[in-house]
């Protein structure tokens, strides 16, 4: 299975889990077998907790195109952040012959 998506079967998977454990505990009638199932019940919640950990983490998992166009797009946004357009009037001394606004030193 491909560690790094979470595919419909083991989201089916992980909806069973839950509901066992949903079950198991509406099963126990009185607080009495509810304490008493701890241990069990504990088992069942850890095994619910990791799948739902898996689950929460490969459903937003980025394909490696996904992450390298959000890399692109963050740091094209960061650098536009931090650009300095001064006063806002463009200095037109053109002496060199080069345009005004690539002579920013």
């Amino acid at each position: 299975m491909n560690e790094q998506i979470y595919d419909a079967e083991r989201a089916r998977q992980l909806v069973r889990l839950l509901r066992t454990l949903g079950a198991r505990i509406a099963t126990l009638r009185n607080d009495a077998d509810l304490l008493a199932a701890g241990p069990e019940l504990m088992k069942l919640m850890g095994d619910a907790r990791s799948e739902l950990f898996h689950y929460e983490v490969r459903a937003t998992y980025d394909t490696p195109e996904t992450a390298e166009s959000r890399r692109i797009v963050e740091e094209a946004l960061r650098r536009s952040e931090s650009l300095d357009f001064g006063s806002g009037e463009l200095e037109l001394n053109d002496e060199d012959g080069e345009e005004p606004w690539r002579n920013r030193d």
